[in-house]
């Protein structure tokens, strides 16, 4: 693929996509959305959804989309802002490595809108496929730099696979689609300097209103580039790298989908995926060697280099800041703390976690081999604790659970869900039933 063909190909490999016809991958998309529907109604209490909600009763609109666990509606482009908001509000959705970011909080919020609106949703779930697959694509083709420039892959990527993933389930052209991928680059944003604040949830939110909005910008005959992706001006080389993008971006188009191979990571903790493997590390130590904040001098934890690079928080104020701070993660373990959703709220961090907090101290070292099986590519984390007694205990993480390889079952994604919603079983055999045997409509009723 060269140059000034890359927009073109993408647009002409989704028209040409029948991803519904893999078993595999419709299965592990309802796990997929199974999972952001607990995350979601987990998040659903979360002080920004009522501001937002403020903001969309005032601009007024018709009512069509359901908002999550509001008893709600609005309008297509309001609701695909809240619900992708409230999805990620808890950074408790998954996450795909290729991605470096969240997809269903950002596709699943502009596809519910579509099928809101339209009524329709026999492609439902194929645009869900291939919006994760879009959205894993960039990833891989964007290249490290644009994370680590500061770039939040969930909020620049997630716009044009927002677009791609509408685009297929309301079967634009293939011009359309080309153009409607331009309006969603035109819009890609999102900086990881938000996190920790009620902005970063929102870049989910304002990806999917955006890749929505694209869509039908394209379907009005808005005019607009038919190759915002190529070129020295188009948005891989803004954005990232473009001659990897067009080594990448197509290659073996349809052999496999993104969404079964390496597939989506459900958490089991709400934050902040980065800290996943150290809080893996932290409780295997309290449980097998019992290490507390009573009896630990200090802690290290080992990273490769930049493997930290999203826990942007080392001394937090806030819970909500604690998402993001594997130092917080652990302090919380130290004390005993369940690592649940209550201590990652806006309250003030307690004394008793805060005196805490200098003890642990991040070490980085490059001489260490990733494992084979580590997730994602390349990573892990050791937590070694030096306790008062003299004693030095360790243990290290590639996997987390949760993680491909490491995944939730089914029966634990369905024990998430029903957790969310306070044990609630008639509600989430309903929401269950829906996912699974009647359809996206009635499953749209259940919200």
């Amino acid at each position: 693929m060269i140059g000034l063909e890359l927009t073109k190909g993408l647009a002409r490999a989704i028209v040409s996509s029948r991803p519904e016809d893999s078993a595999e991958a419709m299965h592990e998309a309802k796990k997929g959305l199974l999972d952001f529907t607990a995350a979601s109604f987990a998040g659903r209490h979360d002080g920004g959804i009522q501001k937002l909600l403020q903001l969309i009763e005032t601009e007024g609109g018709e009512p069509i989309v359901p908002l999550i666990g509001q008893g709600k509606k609005a309008s297509p482009l309001q609701a695909a802002l809240l619900n992708g908001f409230m999805a990620h509000a808890l950074d408790f959705d998954d996450v795909h490595s290729d991605v470096r970011g969240h997809p269903s909080a950002v596709i699943l919020p502009a596809l519910i809108s579509s099928a809101a609106a339209r009524r329709e949703d026999d492609r439902f779930f194929g645009a869900y496929i291939l919006g994760v697959e879009v959205m894993a694509r960039l990833g891989e083709s964007i290249g490290s730099r644009h994370y680590e420039k500061g770039w939040h892959n969930t909020g620049t990527l997630g716009a044009i696979a927002a677009a791609c993933a509408a685009g297929y389930a309301e079967n634009l052209s293939e011009e359309e689609l080309e153009k409607a991928i331009g309006f969603a680059a035109s819009q890609s944003a999102g900086m990881r300097v938000q996190f920790g604040t009620e902005m970063k949830p929102l870049h989910a939110g304002l990806a999917a209103q955006s890749g929505l909005f694209a869509v039908k910008l394209a379907q009005a005959g808005f005019g607009g580039s038919n190759a915002a992706l190529d070129g020295e001006l188009g948005f891989f080389s803004l954005y990232g790298d473009l001659e990897k993008a067009e080594k990448v971006l197509l290659r073996e188009w349809g052999t496999s989908w993104r969404i079964v191979h390496p597939g989506l990571w459900f958490k089991v903790y709400p934050f902040c995926s980065a800290a996943h493997h150290a809080a893996d590390a932290i409780l295997k130590l309290i449980d097998e060697h019992g290490v507390r904040a009573g009896n630990t001098e200090r802690i290290e934890v080992v990273f490769p280099p930049e493997g930290d690079a999203a826990l942007t928080e080392r001394r937090p104020a806030t819970g909500e800041e604690g998402r993001f701070s594997v130092e917080y993660v652990i302090a919380l373990a130290l004390n005993g703390q369940e690592l649940t959703a209550d201590r990652f709220t806006h309250k003030p961090i307690p004394s008793s976690i805060r005196d805490v907090l200098p003890r642990i101290h991040r070490v980085y070292d490059a001489g260490i081999r990733p494992a084979p099986e580590a997730v994602p590519k390349g990573r892990f984390t050791i937590v070694r604790a030096f306790l008062t007694d003299g004693r030095v205990c360790e243990a290290r993480v590639d996997c987390p659970r949760g993680a491909p390889g490491n995944e939730l079952s089914e029966k634990e994604i369905r024990e998430k869900l029903k957790l969310a919603l306070y044990a609630d079983e008639r509600k989430a055999d309903h929401l269950l039933f829906a996912i699974e045997q009647i359809g996206i409509q009635q499953f749209l009723s259940q919200l």
